[in-house]
């Protein structure tokens, strides 16, 4: 409990607020770095094709609006445009203030093709390191969708050769669950320093965020805001929307939006929440969440909207050996 609340108080606390921008809280990495307690997400989307700018518009403004942390991946296809937006800011913003997490995917799983598709999305960044490298999935497949079945161990050993070459200061791994977290540890490799699933309101998975701060693992959470969206959400999906009226009377207690709350609900379950948005004031607004704190009525509600509900189950991968999801049922 008092760890808890150390840690409310400094996601609160130590965040700065100056000349119209909200600067994140950091919080500690395993490997003795730090990352920024919010970042900005740029996968706009299984089918969606980027236009030209529009994901460069929004790392700018990001940048703008106090963001020192970005999210992306070669398969989003819009490093060149973070690339860009990163060096219309270098004279702003000084390298080792920015963070940025990219990640690597399934068609590069073998141990010597990991650094150079590292390589290839540093060519993209225009940058000379990442701060964080992440294996998208422990699925490896093939351009033709054959299933690469390569021990997703190899592929860590990978990961940690970019490391030492100064490639990524920091390794971790995206979709992968406790079980396979664990092989990595008691096969003697590296301790991953983050781990990124999808958590929201209807995806809470306690079980998962218990066992990574046992260990000391940075969680990211992407789709951040679940099925809140009426345009985002499935006919099946559960409760709540953006208008449910509970959620807007907490919104408006403390002058916030809905989505706001919904992010500051994960920082304090002590989460890392990775919104994404390519509009200028809701890039705006998404970032800032750390001047308040919700009491525990609040949070028993928000947490009562858990429905073990994955918006990402990718069920085409279901027949993989490494597929890292619990099966739906028969």
């Amino acid at each position: 409990m008092e760890y808890k609340i150390v840690l409310l108080l400094s996601l609160i606390a130590f965040s700065d607020f100056t000349n119209g921008k909200v600067f994140a809280p950091k919080l500690q990495l395993n490997d003795g770095r730090e990352i920024p307690a919010l970042a900005l997400g740029t996968w706009l989307g299984n089918n969606t094709k980027p236009s030209t700018n529009e994901v460069e518009l929004a790392v700018s403004w990001a940048i703008d609006a106090g963001y020192r942390h970005i999210d992306t991946a070669y398969i989003y296809k819009i490093e060149d445009q973070v690339g860009r937006a990163l060096a219309t800011k270098r004279n702003e913003v000084p390298r080792d203030e920015l963070f940025i997490t990219t990640k690597l995917w399934n068609d590069r799983h073998a141990r010597e093709a990991v650094i150079p598709a590292l390589r290839e999305s540093l060519q993209k960044l225009d940058l000379e390191y990442v701060d964080l490298y992440l294996i998208h999935w422990p699925v490896g497949q093939f351009a033709n969708s054959t299933y690469d079945l390569t021990d997703y161990l190899e592929t860590w050993r990978g990961m940690m050769d970019a490391k030492q070459q100064g490639l990524a200061k920091s390794i971790g791994l995206s979709n992968f669950n406790e079980q396979m977290i664990d092989r990595i540890i008691e096969n003697g490799l590296e301790i991953p320093a983050v781990l990124q699933v999808e958590l929201n309101l209807n995806l809470q998975q306690p079980e998962l965020l218990k066992y990574c701060k046992e260990k000391k693992i940075v969680v990211m959470g992407y789709t951040p805001f679940g099925s809140l969206f009426y345009n985002k959400a499935k006919p099946n999906a559960p409760p709540p929307r953006v208008d449910d009226p509970d959620l807007v009377k907490i919104a408006k207690k403390y002058n916030k939006t809905v989505p706001q709350i919904a992010l500051r609900y994960l920082i304090e379950l002590g989460v890392l929440p990775i919104p994404k948005s390519l509009t200028k004031s809701r890039i705006e607004q998404n970032i800032d969440v750390f001047n308040f704190e919700l009491t525990e009525e609040e949070k028993t509600l928000l947490k009562s909207f858990d429905r073990e509900y994955r918006t990402i189950p990718q069920l085409k991968w279901l027949d993989n050996p490494f597929y890292p999801f619990k099966k739906p049922q028969k």
